[in-house]
């Protein structure tokens, strides 16, 4: 068989006539010896000298003289030595022979003439690689091979191409023969077109032409390779080459000289001359220099003979098994076994260098075929320009600058405006001074700056402060690491605040500077670290995380080089040879997530088509052929199929791929290529749609045709009528994908389209009909479905116009994969990636800005129309731009100018402008340029999605920069979610973020999980991958070690808190602490920082306080031990299978308003805990201490406790006996309690049951758990469980009332409510501009402009004040009169009963008792009985039973004082207790008529005296368990009245009704006047008297006197039963002027309402309206009088 090689190191194995067929038998090693022995004695016998005929391949390099080719002598190598005289007769007359005459019998008995070697010739270097058939086309003539003989060569020989450096053994007939050449035949200087070279690599690579042959040589060379001894021959050893060596598509370089080839090369007699592989070290480094392989030492040739020859045929082509994976890129390798390595295999004979020269060879060939994969196509500039930038960053942020780099944590500060009572004042402060055995303790006033504090506390340590430097010291916060802002106030230290708040010492420690605890900070080597994206990120769960890497796709291309040469050796078997070259395509292409470029679709089927094509040519045919610079089909197709690979390989790495580290721009910047504007364009913005590659399986079963939306955007609004594709199926070629191949035109110029204009393409899904074999399965999805999105920009970040080939990640819904669907769904880690192709003009189209026009003055704009400016006034004041009419836009743009006094109107004007195309650009950004800047609240509007323009955005950061980093750090979350509606990754807003987070710890901590949260975005998750990627490198070693820690910690507190949710609930405990111990493991090699806030710094596990709480995710509570000594334990609770996001959004809303109404003055002591998403669906929340649910504390009194009004105000009583104490928690309730309103209604906080309110002992009430926001209530069926505006039930007005009558503390607390209320009003557009940041985020219940309407209507943003009040009180009185909230919460409880049961030890077995006692503790009672009844009122009438009780050793009797209720609740807890005891019966409790009277009770005492007397007589096990001697145990209101002496004492007297015609009481009112309208608001009335001492129905009566005819009577509703109404009603009196009102009088009347007789005056007041400034509100209380009325 004739063995045709290629110069680009493809070889082809063709049968050179029909029915030839290669002997394949394997030569034993006797048999070789024996038939070399012969042969030698055959040559010297007949003294045969012929000369050799080097094989056709490029790469035999022989070696200078003198050296041999291995750095190990071959002692196997068999060497001829020829006499100066025999070279010299090395002449021929070979141009005597007339090649056209003879013929082939001729040629054959002329080669087999022993004579004919007399006239020798040397083969010139021009027949170097030729095969010997003119027929073939000669353009790709070498292969790369080993050869086992080797002469001593006479002169050195350099290569021809610089790749591919593999020798071939040498081509011999079989007898021995090898026919001289002529020297005559020269190296020609100039190329031949006869071997032109095509290069099929990079282009890069530079190609050499081989020297030309002429007609008469390709002639005889056809001629000897036509002969039947040639065709005999069989396997021809020069033809073969080692299919284990990897083959290069880069050309080689050309010889500077011919060889000599020694005489012998021709002999085929040396078994040998078979594949022989030769260990080689791969040697793969990445340079931009060529590609070379290191060459290892010669093998025993013997080995070669002694393997199978089907093992070294596969050598080198991968397994498809193997490499099956789409997601994992599978590194080359054989299928079958490899002998001694698997590793690049290159003769040792293949180079003319000494070893020293072989290594720097070797490494450039690697960094040859890196370089392809490392060239500008192949890179993601838009990331090496970032990286760039980042780099400049961090040249501004040096490590050695303390005000940037302190490394520890500063204590957030929060400004608060001095209101005077508790906000003022002084409190208590303890310093720890290492050098005082004490702590210094001292009093000073909270807006102390807290250099003043340090100062008071160094003097107690130095006596001449004069010789201290003040600053040079700190104080820091025990507990945490986080120290004192020294400017700053103390008091407007959060952790000040929070102190005060839950009424705790201030515990500080005096430290100097420089023995701070700097670990955090950044050092010289974290300055000068390169910047690696994807360096850090090892712990970071990604949903894309790559798994393709140059490094291994080099691997890959290796593989697929090796078969490729594999197929062009192997002629006869090229239809297996070809599949398999197709199959290793099919899965690069897989591995490339399915990418399939009509270059390969095109490529893989001129492959299969080649191998079809004619093997053989005339020698004319062959001869033009040749000289037209031809190749065979299958070269020809595989050198194009090699293209696209390398190109869909260039793609995938510019689209997908981390850029090279290292990489600069400079590099990749392209010389001379020129540029046109964009705005000088006319042609129409066109593209083509190829296809959607890696689709679902399930799609393929699921939908019958797909089309694709095109729309372009710009400010989330269309430029242009979307364009719909054709629909098409599903096509499979390897891989299943849709296909259209359409061209899409916009009929829009390119001049026109605004520089972050977008193109966004949505795919859609028309449904089989025929699916899941039910005809009435898609009966609710009959249209098309969404099935993905994808926008791009149109402009890159170089402002050029997009051109070539794209590739786009796909993002999916959940809905995009039907249930039931056929076949396998994609993982999320697996992308859909859409193929768009763009023109590529020969120059860059740039988009380049207008001129800005010129802004008029203020003073030179002509006089607005009235009503114009009121219309303007009116909406410039309006929230947001939410809502605007198309009108309402039009007048705000065209009277723009007239709009730059108000503060809040930018956003408007912006909002309204008519276009945004490349026209009007200058005037909108000369009025951004010129407008006066925003307040940083203000500013955040500009950052939406529908402000898109990159000036727009650029100039609002400036504003925004004007905000501390504690404020900024408020916003975190949605300056984090606003990185997405920036055009590229490189741009204003990431700089600033990641510019903060290097000046402060605490924006470096919370924007690292912030961003770990965004990477899971299925369409930004990239973008926000390499943002997280340069924060890991910027923020330096020390912080990036602690933030590992808390990865590892979560993962750790994860995977454990997933195990206890799965396991059985009896089970659970045995599986937590088996995982604490793995946890605790941890904290014994380190402590660690917590996500939820980086100053609190744990060093181990309190095992035994951690616990789970059972509830649906049955989340854990961890306890940890504080780092600081000084510090208390942290309790936090870690939850998983539940999203946290919404949770974190709701806690920041509530603490922004917190923070408004602080620095407005107004504290409403709201308890802000954190709470931050560690991932995805689980999280860490801290929790506050000495709390507990409302279901808790109403379960005391039964399943129905949620129906009484006692159970907080009594709990609240039980950790608060004194009362004072009482009355201190209270306040606090109500106070909180009105926040907690406030705050749940603007917020539509829904799904409140009982245990999703929280009360602390000292009276906070607080939410927790907010799954259901803006209003999306939970449902139970059909049933709406949230019905009321907010929770406010009776036992909380209880509470806030100190019983079951209204009080002026109500009113308090609803003055509190709208005071609240009508703060947070003021900041409506804030909270509507921080919420629609976040409709991107991914929250189920934050998705678009009705959750914004939500907030909006709540927030009543065009009311006024005073209307606004009088909505929250009707809002009050709703919630307060709803019975389904406390419905709502009996439900709850029946749910939970499956884990009710009396408490743990650590908690009171009975509501009013603080803690539990036993026998041991209280002594045995020998006798306990009800002594008598007691009336109290406290604050209620109700009748307490003295009980007298006799223990052992004690002869004086205690008393203790307990209600009918506790009674009632000792009985039930007893039942639950002792079920299978009999109990003595408990009296019925219900009573026709009052109860609490005198009859009732002494009916009680003695049923109750009956029940004790047989309780105490009972067993021994309810006697004297714990419940029992916790009843009898004397508490704190039994010390009060001690004995039988306390009582006789007068008890309480009721409240003295008034006498006849007494009147008392005041009533507040605010009277406005506006629009020619008096505004009479009746607020409050407090103290009524009525005349018998009942409570009163009271209403308001008003009359504008003098009125002889009663036409301005305004009447009130009705208050039930109250002495302290809250009304909260507008009366209205239209139509009256200024002058008008001066002459009246305003008289006002309270009657009370009686049913059977005339209605009872209480009081009035006359008010003459000329004493009041009607140009403003005037709100006051004025005292009830005994006036006239009508």
């Amino acid at each position: 068989m004739a063995h045709l090689s290629s110069g680009n190191g493809f070889k082809f194995d063709r049968p050179a006539s029909p029915g030839v067929v290669r002997p394949k038998g394997i030569v034993g090693k006797e048999e070789a010896l024996r038939m070399e022995v012969e042969a030698m004695d055959k040559i010297k016998r007949e003294k045969v000298h012929t000369l050799p005929v080097t094989p056709s391949s490029v790469n035999l390099l022989p070696k200078p003289m003198g050296q041999t080719s291995t750095s190990r002598p071959e002692k196997d190598l068999i060497v001829f030595c020829e006499s100066e005289t025999q070279r010299k007769e090395q002449k021929d007359n070979f141009e005597d022979i007339d090649l056209d005459k003879l013929t082939t019998e001729e040629l054959e008995k002329l080669l087999l003439d022993d004579s004919f070697g007399t006239n020798k010739m040397t083969r010139p270097s021009s027949l170097l690689g030729c095969n010997l058939s003119a027929s073939y086309p000669g353009g790709h003539a070498f292969s790369p091979s080993s050869f086992h003989w080797t002469p001593t060569p006479t002169h050195a020989q350099t290569p021809i191409f610089p790749s591919a450096p593999f020798l071939k053994p040498p081509c011999s007939f079989q007898n021995g023969f090898s026919p001289a050449m002529s020297p005559f035949i020269s190296l020609p200087a100039h190329p031949s077109p006869f071997l032109s070279f095509t290069p099929i690599q990079p282009p890069a690579a530079l190609a050499y032409s081989q020297p030309a042959v002429s007609p008469e040589m390709a002639k005889l060379f056809d001629k000897i390779a036509s002969t039947s001894e040639y065709l005999k021959n069989g396997r021809s050893s020069s033809m073969e080459t080692d299919l284990g060596s990897a083959k290069s598509l880069e050309p080689l370089p050309q010889p500077s000289e011919p060889p000599n080839i020694s005489q012998f090369e021709w002999l085929d007699l040396d078994p040998l001359n078979k594949h022989k592989e030769v260990e080689v070290e791969e040697t793969l480094s990445v340079s931009s220099g060529p590609f070379i392989e290191k060459s290892g030492n010669a093998r025993d040739p013997w080995d070669a003979v002694l393997q199978d020859e089907p093992e070294v045929v596969n050598n080198g082509s991968p397994s498809a098994e193997v490499m099956s994976s789409a997601t994992q890129l599978r590194r080359a390798s054989t299928g079958a076994a490899v002998a001694r390595s698997q590793s690049l295999n290159i003769p040792a004979t293949s180079t003319n260098h000494s070893p020293g020269k072989q290594v720097s060879k070797g490494n450039a060939n690697v960094l040859s075929k890196y370089s392809v994969l490392q060239q500008k196509e192949a890179q993601n500039l838009e990331v090496v320009a970032f990286c760039e930038d980042i780099s400049k960053l961090r040249s501004k942020f040096p490590h050695n600058d303390l005000s940037s780099n302190p490394g520890y944590v500063l204590s957030p500060v929060i400004t608060q405006r001095d209101a005077g009572g508790d906000n003022g004042g002084s409190v208590k402060v303890s310093i720890e001074i290492s050098d005082s055995q004490q702590p210094v303790t001292f009093t000073c006033d909270v807006s102390s700056p807290v250099e003043l504090l340090i100062m008071q506390a160094l003097c107690w340590v130095h006596d001449d402060l004069n010789q201290v430097d003040i600053s040079s010291y700190v104080l820091k916060v025990c507990g945490q690491e986080e120290v004192l802002q020294n400017k700053h106030s103390l008091g407007s230290h959060e952790y000040v605040q929070n102190c005060r708040k839950w009424e705790t010492e201030i515990k500080l420690q005096l430290l100097f500077l420089n023995t701070m605890r700097r670990d955090l900070a950044r050092t010289a080597e974290d300055d000068i670290s390169p910047i690696d994206l994807e360096k850090y990120l090892g712990l970071v769960e990604r949903p894309f995380k790559e798994a393709v890497t140059r490094k291994s796709l080099a691997d890959y291309l290796e593989g697929y080089h090796k078969q490729v040469h594999v197929c062009l050796q192997n002629e006869s078997t090229q239809y297996k040879t070809v599949d398999n070259v197709v199959q290793l395509v099919k899965n690069l292409c897989c591995a490339l997530d399915e990418v399939e470029t009509p270059a390969i679709t095109d490529a893989i089927k001129r492959v299969k088509r080649s191998v079809n094509l004619p093997r053989t040519r005339s020698p004319e045919a062959g001869a033009t052929g040749s000289a037209n610079g031809c190749v065979s089909p299958v070269e020809e197709s595989l050198t194009s199929l090699t293209d696209a690979v390398y190109e869909l390989t260039k793609l995938y790495l510019q689209s997908f791929c981390p850029t090279t580290p290292g990489c600069t721009m400079e590099e990749h910047m392209e010389d001379g290529r020129d540029s046109r504007e964009a705005s000088g364009t006319t042609e129409h913005l066109q593209f083509t749609l190829f296809a959607v590659h890696g689709i679902p399986a399930s799609w393929v079963s699921s939908f019958e045709k797909y089309y694709l939306m095109c729309a372009l955007t710009h400010n989330n609004r269309n430029l242009f009528k979307p364009v719909q594709s054709k629909k098409v199926g599903t096509y499979k070629s390897f891989f299943y994908h849709i296909k259209w191949d359409e061209l899409i035109n916009f009929p829009i110029s390119v001049a026109l389209l605004p520089l972050e204009a977008m193109l966004s393409l949505s795919l859609y899904g028309v449904l089989n009909q025929n699916a899941n074999n039910s005809p009435d399965s898609n009966k609710q999805r009959k249209g098309p479905e969404l099935l993905g999105k994808v926008s791009m920009p149109l402009f890159d970040f170089r402002r050029v116009l997009s051109g070539g080939s794209k590739l786009l990640s796909v993002w999916t819904f959940p809905q995009a994969l039907p249930p039931g669907a056929g076949g396998k769904g994609k993982s999320p880690a697996e992308r859909i990636i859409l193929q768009v192709d763009f023109p590529c003009p020969a120059v860059d189209v740039l988009y380049v800005g207008p001129q800005e026009n010129d802004c008029p003055d203020s003073q030179s704009l002509e006089p607005l129309d009235p009503v114009d400016r009121s219309e303007i006034e009116k909406l410039c004041a309006r929230a947001s731009a939410f809502g605007l009419s198309r009108a309402d836009k039009q007048l705000l743009w065209d009277q723009r100018y007239y709009c730059r006094d108000y503060e809040y109107s930018l956003p408007k004007i912006l909002a309204s402008a008519p276009s945004w195309d490349w026209g009007s650009m200058g005037e909108i950004h000369s009025l951004l340029h010129h407008w006066p800047p925003l307040s940083p609240v203000s500013a955040l509007e500009l950052l939406e999605s529908k402000f898109a323009d990159t000036e727009v955005r650029k100039v609002a950061l400036s504003w925004i920069e004007s905000s501390s980093d504690d404020e900024l750090a408020d916003y975190l979350p949605q300056l984090v979610q606003a990185v997405k509606f920036e055009c590229h990754l490189n741009n204003a807003l990431v700089i600033f973020l990641l510019s903060r987070a290097l000046g402060n710890v605490n924006i470096a901590h919370y924007l690292y999980w912030l961003l770990r949260d965004a990477v899971q975005d299925p369409a930004f998750g990239q973008r926000y991958d390499r943002v997280l990627g340069v924060l890991l490198c910027l923020c330096g070693s020390g912080l990036r070690t602690e933030l590992e820690k808390q990865t590892r910690l979560v993962q750790l507190l994860g995977a454990l808190a997933e195990k206890v949710r799965q396991a059985s609930s009896s089970t659970r405990q045995v599986v937590l602490l088996e995982g604490l111990e793995r946890v605790q493991s941890f904290f014994q090699k380190n402590s660690c920082r917590l996500p939820i806030s980086p100053s609190l710094v744990a060093k181990e596990l309190n095992i035994k306080s951690c616990s789970f709480f059972n509830s649906n995710a049955v989340p854990l509570k961890i306890a940890l031990v504080n780092a600081d000594p000084l510090g208390d334990e942290i309790n936090v609770m870690f939850k998983v299978g539940e999203d946290l996001r919404q949770d974190m959004l709701a806690l920041q809303m509530i603490r922004i308003m917190d923070r408004i109404w602080l620095q407005e003055g107004l504290d409403l002591r709201i308890v802000n805990f954190k709470c931050i998403s560690t991932g995805k669906d689980k999280g860490m929340v801290e929790l506050v201490p000495s709390s507990e649910t409302l279901r808790k504390i109403q379960v005391e009194y039964g399943v129905t406790g949620s129906f009484k009004d006692k159970p907080l105000a009594e709990w609240l009583r039980k950790y608060n006996p004194a009362e004072d104490e009482y009355e201190k928690a209270s306040e606090n309730f109500i106070y909180t309690c009105a926040g907690c309103c406030v705050a749940t209604y603007i917020l539509g906080i829904c799904d409140r049951h009982n245990d999703n309110i929280m009360l602390r002992s000292t009276g906070h009430m607080f939410h927790i758990d907010f799954g259901k926001f803006l209003g999306h209530a939970q449902m139970i069926g059909s049933f709406k469980r949230d019905r009321a505006p907010f929770v406010l039930t009776s036992d909380m007005a209880y509470v806030i009332n100190g019983g079951e009558r209204p009080t002026s503390r109500f009113q308090l607390f609803v003055d509190l409510c709208s005071q609240a209320y009508n703060l947070i009003r003021k900041h409506s557009n804030l909270f509507l501009n921080l919420l629609s940041l976040m409709t991107q985020s991914g929250l189920p219940e934050l998705t678009g402009v009705q959750d914004l309407k939500y907030v909006c209507d709540a927030l009543q943003p065009q009311t006024t004040d005073a209307e606004a009040t009088i909505f929250f009180t009707r809002l009050i009185e709703s919630s307060l009169g709803s019975v389904a909230t406390k419905f709502n919460f009996f439900i709850h409880n029946l749910a939970q009963l499956r884990f009710s049961g009396l408490p743990s030890n650590d908690e009171p077995i009975l509501s009013f008792a603080p803690r539990t006692y036993t026998i041991k503790q209280d002594g045995r009672i020998r006798d306990a009985s009800i002594f008598s009844f007691h009336k109290r009122y406290n604050p209620d009438k109700h009748y307490t039973y003295v009980i007298r009780i006799l223990r052992e050793g004690q002869n004086e009797p205690q008393f203790v004082f307990r209600t009918f209720d506790e009674f009632q609740e000792l009985h039930n807890k007893l039942t639950i207790l002792f079920p299978l005891w009999k109990l003595p019966g408990f009296p019925n409790k219900m009573v026709l008529g009052r109860t609490h009277i005198k009859d009732v009770a002494s009916k009680r005492k003695v049923e109750l005296s009956s029940y004790v007397h047989n309780l105490m007589r009972s067993s021994p096990e309810v006697t004297q368990c714990d419940l029992i001697y916790t009843f009898f145990h004397p508490i704190a209101r039994d010390d009060k009245i001690e004995g039988v002496d306390g009582l006789s004492k007068t008890p309480e007297m009721p409240p003295v009704s008034p006498t006849t015609g007494r009147v008392e009481g005041e009533v507040k009112l605010s009277v406005s006047y506006r629009n020619s309208t008096l505004f009479i608001m009746v607020m409050h009335i407090k103290d009524l008297m009525s005349n018998d001492g009942a409570d009163p129905n009271p209403y308001v009566k008003t009359y504008l006197l003098p009125d002889p005819h009663k036409t301005s009577k305004r009447k009130t509703k009705i208050a039930r039963k109250t002495r302290n109404p809250t009304f909260n009603e507008m009366l209205v009196y239209s139509g009256y002027s200024k002058e008008t009102l001066k002459q009246r009088e305003l008289q006002l009347s309270v009657l009370s309402a009686e049913s059977l007789r005339e209605n009872c005056y209480l009081g009035g007041i006359t008010l003459s309206l000329k004493d009041f400034d009607l140009s403003r509100e005037t709100v006051n209380w004025y005292k009830l009088t005994m006036v006239p009325y009508f």
